[in-house]
């Protein structure tokens, strides 16, 4: 199963110069519980921008650049590469960042998207594909309000490949 995990605004945003563009730790609770043990494959700005490898993961970066390397993580070239090296793993998860999920969803490497959808709009340099539902329907949802720790309404939603 190779899913893509993201936490998305109403309108696509997925963050800005680097970073995240809110602060949600019930979206980052549950990141951790889904992807802890298995391997999470991320572009480099996305590395880049967490620093360091998240603990109990097996983080593959995937890059174009062939001197690449960072202490604790598996280097790949292509998705391709990365998704090969993962590919022992039943559970494979792609965390970001914007070109990557591009990529995946468009030479249809994914089998799932879960998304955290965030109920605001947000201003932005990097965005989320569209999801198409046509190719993508929801199988789950729960739906969150604002609380004292996190700022905004939310969404847990999973989609699913339609039926061709």
């Amino acid at each position: 199963m190779i899913t893509i995990i993201a936490a998305i605004a109403k309108n696509n945003a997925l963050g800005k110069d680097n970073d995240l563009i809110w602060h949600l730790p019930a979206d980052l609770k549950r990141f951790k519980k889904v992807t802890t043990g298995h391997h999470i494959l991320m572009g480099r700005n996305t590395f880049e921008s967490i620093g360091k490898p998240l603990p109990n993961r097996t983080t593959v970066i995937i890059t174009r650049n062939k001197r690449y390397k960072k202490e604790g993580c598996k280097v790949a070239y292509s998705i391709e590469k990365a998704l090969h090296i993962a590919k022992d793993d039943d559970a494979i998860f792609i965390i970001g960042g914007a070109q990557i999920y591009k990529q995946a969803i468009e030479k249809g490497l994914v089998d799932r998207l879960d998304i955290t959808l965030v109920h605001q709009e947000f201003e932005a340099d990097v965005f989320f594909p569209k999801i198409d539902p046509k190719i993508w329907k929801e199988a789950a949802r729960k739906d969150f309000k604002a609380d004292e720790k996190n700022n905004y309404d939310y969404s847990f939603v999973s989609y699913v490949l339609r039926e061709k």
